[in-house]
């Protein structure tokens, strides 16, 4: 049974959710868009290392509580790891009023059909269990969609919500991350079929079996508008995808109900240079853009 007042929180406040997630592939770009090169570092504990002070000081900026950023999305590493002595989730939850999150992938297959679905996860039950018991809310779980291929696109959706049924036995809400490549030369296309196979799994859902979704700001605006009001769907967040802040926040704009779960747009002007005054100006100057952008729609 997923926590009541996060999901409260997490299903009707004003805000939007921190994507602090990035993993041990996409760790070095994280780290040169802060400033911080491949030769700065030598190996992974030393890279992680760096990217969980990076994030730590996202975490304790002023700016960085619940009143507009409602939850974080965290790596493993993160969530095992300490800001100011006390675990990841519960300074979160208790200390910033932020509801924490986990990623649970492990990354993606080679591309088949137009897509990449996610690599197995054997050791899924175990880990939900940990992050359930240090006080995690939700998961989040990535596949990709590169063309607007039917079967490609089904299968992404099918094993999304395989795994989400699992992650929902175990007490825990699931967000559903098929993400179309702002690259496709078919992201509207897909976007449509994507669209149509989330509504039959979601109807598939057994009566109180809820679920977050993660997706890709559509080319269309309010084009997923039916899955926002889905009675199974507890809040539907946008992807930053590539764009960058300004674009992104613009785009989502149009679209009511979609809040956004930015990554890299949320981290895009900060940098290791920056005074402590500087980086945590430049932060809430960030998070006061993207805040708008998800709840003041045109």
């Amino acid at each position: 049974m997923v926590d009541a007042k996060m999901l409260n929180k997490m299903s009707s406040a004003p805000g939007f959710i921190a994507a602090l997630d990035q993993s041990g592939g996409s760790t070095p770009g994280a780290l040169r868009l802060y400033g911080v090169s491949e030769t700065d570092y030598q190996g992974d504990e030393e890279m992680f290392r760096l990217i969980h002070a990076m994030r730590v000081r996202i975490m304790t900026a002023p700016a960085f509580k619940g009143d507009k950023v409602i939850g974080a999305i965290l790596f493993e590493r993160t969530m095992d790891g300490d800001v100011d002595g006390e675990p990841v989730p519960s300074y979160l939850w208790e200390k910033r009023g932020v509801v924490p999150f986990l990623k649970v992938d492990k990354g993606l297959n080679a591309e088949e059909n137009g897509v990449q679905t996610m690599k197995p996860m054997p050791d899924l039950d175990a880990l939900l269990i940990r992050g359930r018991e240090k006080g995690i809310f939700g998961t989040k779980m990535r596949s990709v969609i590169a063309h607007a291929d039917k079967a490609g696109i089904a299968a992404v959706v099918k094993q999304q919500f395989e795994v989400a049924r699992q992650i929902i036995a175990q007490g825990l809400m699931p967000i559903i991350e098929p993400e179309v490549s702002i690259k496709s030369p078919t992201k509207e296309q897909a976007e449509t079929i994507l669209r149509d196979e989330i509504a039959q799994q979601l109807d598939k859902l057994p009566a109180g079996e809820t679920v977050m979704l993660k997706l890709t700001i559509p080319t269309v605006a309010d084009f997923y508008a039916s899955l926002v009001a889905h009675k199974s769907v507890v809040r539907v967040v946008a992807l930053s995808g590539g764009y960058s802040t300004a674009d992104a926040c613009e785009k989502l704009s149009h679209n009511h109900g979609m809040i956004a779960s930015f990554s890299r747009a949320l981290a895009e002007n900060l940098r290791v240079s920056m005074s402590d005054a500087e980086f945590n100006a430049s932060l809430a100057e960030t998070i006061d853009q993207i805040y708008a952008a998800s709840v003041n729609k045109s």
